[in-house]
């Protein structure tokens, strides 16, 4: 579910903040929802308004069955198909909501970091 609630909110373009404005609870919470270790999951009032906010299904989002967003059939696969760790994942999710400016930039920045090795 952890997964499903993050590719639900990137597909959305929100953030972790703007999700949790949207379903009234704090950032923090929607932090927990998202983990893989599944420490936390949200109540089936807050999974009904993350799916309303996110544009999905309920029932994919409760369970995986039904009918997957279209935001879901590309990035998120990508993403997890290319990194080599949760961590990386979570920069490529990262790297992806930045203006096409600000992403040269960031990759500027890596180019010049790794040179200094």
């Amino acid at each position: 579910m952890a997964i499903r609630i993050r590719r639900a909110r990137l597909g959305a373009s929100l953030t972790q903040a703007q999700l949790a404005r949207h379903t009234g609870v704090n950032r923090s919470a929607v932090a927990q929802w998202e983990r893989a270790e599944g420490a936390t999951t949200p109540s089936v009032a807050n999974l009904a308004s993350i799916a309303v906010a996110t544009k999905v299904a309920f029932e994919w989002l409760a369970t995986g069955r039904g009918t997957r967003p279209a935001h879901d059939l590309e990035t998120p696969a990508v993403s997890r198909a290319f990194a080599m760790d949760e961590f990386e994942a979570h920069c490529l999710d990262s790297l992806r909501r930045l203006t096409r400016t600000s992403r040269r930039l960031v990759c500027e920045l890596l180019e010049e970091l790794a040179s200094k090795r």
